[in-house]
């Protein structure tokens, strides 16, 4: 065992030499050397934020990327969008979030969509990934039965309505006051958003809008990956007492 400084030891609180002590494991830890909770919550936010910021970036990155090549070889991988109704172009509900007609078709999706993915990528990987996956099935498929023969849906804007709609209802199911709140705010910013949902603009997939939008509600009443713990410890209470009251039935007979 060696030591920064001549003469210090792993019981020495003096603090002598000029770059101080760590006492190795086992030793006693100093106060300040402690790891409170306040540190552990701040560790955990620290991490949530940098989940979220990568979600978001990896999201902008990616479409941006895809819109280049799409660009580059005059508009091919349209052909990945969604075509209602034909069983061999089914499995394109997986690719059609990741192409857009246009820059602005392109803009319009960018800004919202890193918002809504750095919120939800703080509440971890998990989470996310269900959150987007429910929204990818539910509204592709939505869109393959009743977007119309003949048509071809592209855009992340069917991924958009679902993240938002996840965001806006998951504090009711939750019974989380912060998360409610958030979803009411976004409610508010984004309210001109809700008119996608209706057949008013030519040209316009509302129905990738109508059901991202109802998987993205999905997902907010049916995961349990994003339950606040006192939530959490609620439910294994009440799974407890009901395993509980099961074994006396069965000791009863």
């Amino acid at each position: 065992m060696s030591y920064n400084n001549f003469g210090n030891s792993p019981y020495n609180n003096t603090g002598f030499g000029s770059s101080g002590f760590t006492p190795p494991t086992g030793g006693p830890v100093k106060p300040w050397q402690r790891r409170t909770p306040q540190m552990g919550q701040q560790l955990k936010d620290k991490s949530s934020i940098r989940t979220g910021l990568t979600f978001a970036v990896g999201f902008v990155v990616v479409i941006w990327a895809v819109h280049f090549i799409n660009v580059l070889t005059g508009g091919l991988l349209n052909y990945w969008g969604i075509h209602p109704l034909d069983t061999s172009a089914l499995w394109h509900i997986f690719t059609s979030p990741l192409l857009h007609s246009n820059i602005d078709h392109l803009m319009s999706n960018t800004v919202p969509g890193a918002i809504f993915c750095f919120i939800i990528g703080m509440s971890g990987k998990r989470v996310f990934w269900e959150v987007t996956l429910l929204t990818v099935l539910i509204g592709g498929i939505g869109t393959w039965l009743f977007g119309g023969v003949g048509t071809n849906h592209i855009g992340a804007s069917g991924l958009i309505y679902g993240w938002l709609g996840y965001l806006i209802v998951r504090g009711l199911f939750n019974r989380d006051v912060k998360q409610f709140l958030v979803g009411l705010a976004l409610a508010f910013i984004y309210s001109g958003l809700f008119w996608g949902l209706l057949p008013i603009y030519p040209g316009v997939s509302w129905q990738a809008h109508l059901f991202g939008g109802v998987g993205g509600v999905a997902a907010g009443a049916f995961i349990a990956s994003d339950d606040p713990a006192a939530l959490r410890e609620r439910k294994q209470q009440k799974q407890l007492k009901k395993q509980m009251r099961k074994q006396g039935r069965q000791r009863g007979h």
